[in-house]
């Protein structure tokens, strides 16, 4: 091995024991919530964006900003709201009088980790504002375009549709969220931990501090994509997403199940997180048990289930479910 191969070598293993301090340090502050914080870590990794959805009171805001306070990075929180304006997202011209011209006035989409709080009480207007910024990393307005910071990430959250003063997100949105995460309730076990950390407050900061910066995040990114991934188990992930569009040609259940399967956008992912939780892992490639793991969060919001599913009362967490028993493993 050469000194070059070494030094990277070492280099590697100092961003995973970073990340994974981040991860350690964020798990002892969001009691009971260890996969949600991992597969967010994740979607940080595999440079996407992040949906979290949950009843009230379940630690989805805390999640999404330990993630952000855990990194050295610019942090900014927008509260949606249903009188809130595209504008009060991207930012708008200005005209200075002086110099007789318009400048324009960066909006909160400027920064590296924007937490989308509720995203979900905003109305139609608002949402398409972040689209661009979500794919393309950049913003328009006017005849010009400015680019957004390298490290940009979306965490949204939301309360389930049923909750009132709430809007569907447009399926084009949707589709830009790498991952669709869910809170449930903690055990009673937990809760009770919960209870604790909470008296804890009055004698201890739980603050998380900066363990990471972002320029090591971003290598870390280029550390993740250069895990390996074999051909049939890319091959398998694409078989998994085209099998969501052509499910009568695997199974009959599965093709009453499904009205639409999932874009492209969703086997892209699918490889980028596999390789992204395998070297968070400290694994040296991919196995289909990191496809697994990651399957229903990426496909989960993507899929739109038959009405014949949904009178059933099948979830689209048993259309997945069904979907990798029937796709054959390699």
């Amino acid at each position: 091995m050469s000194t070059f191969q070494m030094l990277d070598k070492i280099n590697v293993k100092t961003h995973q024991h970073q990340l994974s301090n981040l991860l350690k340090s964020i798990q002892s502050k969001i009691i009971g919530q260890h996969r949600l914080i991992e597969h967010m870590l994740v979607c940080l990794l595999a440079d996407g964006h992040v949906l979290i959805e949950g009843m009230p009171g379940l630690a989805k805001t805390r999640s999404a900003k330990a993630i952000a306070d855990g990194i050295e990075s610019d942090f900014h929180r927008i509260q949606f709201t249903p009188d809130l304006l595209p504008s009060d997202l991207i930012g708008t011209e200005i005209y200075i009088h002086e110099k007789s011209n318009f400048i324009f006035r960066q909006g909160p989409l400027f920064n590296n980790v924007l937490l989308a709080d509720e995203i979900n009480r905003a109305p139609a207007k608002v949402q398409s504002a972040l689209l661009e910024a979500m794919e393309e990393k950049q913003v328009t307005v006017g005849h010009k375009s400015y680019p957004l910071p390298e490290l940009y990430m979306v965490i949204a959250t939301q309360n389930p549709i049923e909750q009132e003063g709430t809007y569907n997100l447009p399926e084009a949105q949707l589709d830009r969220f790498m991952m669709h995460l869910t809170v449930d309730y903690p055990s009673h076990q937990e809760e009770l931990l919960i209870v604790e950390l909470d008296e804890k407050k009055q004698h201890l900061s739980l603050q998380v501090l900066p363990v990471t910066t972002k320029e090591e995040v971003l290598q870390a990114r280029k550390a993740a994509a250069n895990i390996f991934i074999a051909e049939n188990l890319k091959s398998y992930i694409v078989s998994l997403t085209t099998a969501t569009r052509n499910p009568e040609k695997y199974d009959s259940t599965l093709a009453k199940w499904i009205d639409n399967g999932v874009s492209p956008r969703a086997s892209i992912a699918m490889v980028r997180c596999a390789k992204a939780l395998a070297w968070l892992r400290g694994d040296d490639y991919v196995t289909p048990k990191h496809i697994h793991d990651i399957a229903v969060p990426i496909l989960r919001h993507r899929i739109i289930p038959s009405f014949e599913s949904e009178a059933d009362g099948v979830s689209r967490n048993d259309i997945i479910r069904k979907l990798l028993e029937v796709v054959a493993i390699p």
